[in-house]
């Protein structure tokens, strides 16, 4: 029997497992109090993507500097694939995006009344002022750094806030001015994608240690808090907890995945949907806070919720570094480093504004704000990392309740970046 290696290697599957397994164990290593933790494997993912994506798809373009021109005559089947699909396709990226938000949803749906009664109009105005702070400092970005193509830079937005919903409401908008336009949002998005995880990542974990909040007693302030609701008389749903019931776990992928597809009409910003993203994510929220609809039992064993939360952030996260990995390690040359660098900006000055206002004016506790940052980027490497970071699930709290606001505000930035660039 004769092995193919090249077969073997550009298996999405193989470098999808392989960098999840080195990802983590990565991740487990410390230097001091930092690790990466689950996020290891987007770094090892951007490494084993830029690779492979390097070696069978690059030197089989009739044109590597132009895409567009495709392969050239014969070029094997593997190369085709990539050009194709990229390193991994879309749809093991959403699959596994739609298993860990919905394991992340259930588990934090049980307080998610509270918080929002507790928070209300605020997670409104974090939505808007964190997607405006990005939008402005993109918008900034065009006059400092002249001569960039405004298209990619409305894409590099995009990818700052790691926001799929946003990227197709940028293609929609620029579809008046061509096929060109449009490929340059997408180059735009993909460059700012990685940047756009990454400072999340940063943030998240030296943010704790720039303003000197200590985790636990954060955490003793939330369940405080939630408890208060409780001792005010609030009701609370006591439905026994199964172990884990896969009909009614499945129930909400399908529900939510639905519901991310539903179109929404808003004067001058036309159509938008939640996507598979928020969709699932409202459904999970939903769904767990209600906990039982005849006979399906939405309240789960909590360490198996955990387990494949824990599982799909990582394939997912690998996955994302497997995407953008070649657009990343090729953007760091040239134009491709200006517009990585302005979604590194972009996105450290959303989630900084983010969290100052949070925290000093609508004087909310770190887990919350964790949360509501990235769900005001609707950025969901970002739940992963703020997870990661807290040590709790009860994040998805903040993001849930600021996600649709942010991805609303995201989608009108959007537009009106294609307005005055």
């Amino acid at each position: 029997m004769k092995f193919d290696l090249i077969a073997f290697l550009t298996n999405p599957f193989v470098p999808m497992f392989l960098a999840t397994v080195i990802g983590v164990m990565i991740g487990n290593i410390k230097i001091g109090k930092f690790s990466l933790g689950q996020s290891g494997g987007l770094f090892v993912g951007i490494f084993f993507g830029w690779l492979l994506y390097s070696k069978y798809c690059i030197p089989f373009m009739l044109d590597p500097s132009n895409p567009k021109k495709g392969l050239i005559a014969g070029a094997p089947k593997y190369a085709a694939n990539y050009f194709k699909n990229g390193v991994v396709s879309d749809t093991l990226f959403t699959f596994t995006l739609i298993l860990f938000i919905a394991s992340v949803g259930l588990l934090a749906g049980k307080d998610i009344a509270k918080v929002v009664k507790k928070y209300g109009a605020r997670f409104i105005l974090l939505g808007g002022l964190i997607t405006g702070t990005g939008a402005l400092m993109t918008y900034l970005a065009t006059i400092i750094f002249t001569g960039q193509n405004n298209f990619a830079v409305a894409g590099v937005y995009t990818g700052a806030l790691t926001s799929s919903p946003a990227l197709a409401a940028a293609l929609e908008s620029t579809a008046k001015y061509g096929v060109d336009a449009q490929a340059q949002v997408g180059l735009g998005h993909a460059i700012g994608y990685a940047p756009g995880v990454l400072v999340v990542i940063i943030t998240l974990n030296i943010f704790p240690l720039i303003f000197k909040m200590d985790l636990e007693k954060e955490k003793i302030r939330f369940k405080a808090e939630m408890k208060s609701f409780s001792d005010k008389g609030a009701k609370e749903n006591d439905i026994k907890e199964v172990g884990m019931d896969v009909v009614s776990f499945l129930a909400v992928c399908l529900v939510g995945y639905f519901v991310g597809l539903i179109n929404i009409y808003l004067p001058f910003i036309k159509w938008f949907s939640l996507g598979s993203t928020g969709g699932v994510l409202i459904a999970a929220l939903c769904l767990g806070h209600i906990g039982k609809i005849g006979p399906l039992n939405f309240r789960m064993d909590n360490k198996i919720l955990s387990a494949i939360r824990d599982l799909t952030l990582s394939l997912f996260l690998a996955i994302v570094g497997l995407q953008y990995g070649y657009e990343t390690v090729a953007s760091l040359g040239g134009s491709g480093a200006t517009l990585a660098v302005i979604s590194f900006v972009a996105g450290l000055a959303a989630l900084t504004v983010g969290f100052i206002v949070a925290r000093y004016v609508f004087k909310m506790n770190w887990i919350i704000i964790a949360g509501a940052i990235c769900g005001g980027m609707t950025s969901t490497p970002g739940l992963g990392a703020a997870i990661d970071a807290t040590k709790t699930d009860e994040v998805a709290a903040g993001y849930g309740a600021t996600y649709p606001f942010g991805l609303l505000c995201t989608v009108i930035f959007v537009i009106i970046l294609h307005m005055v660039t």
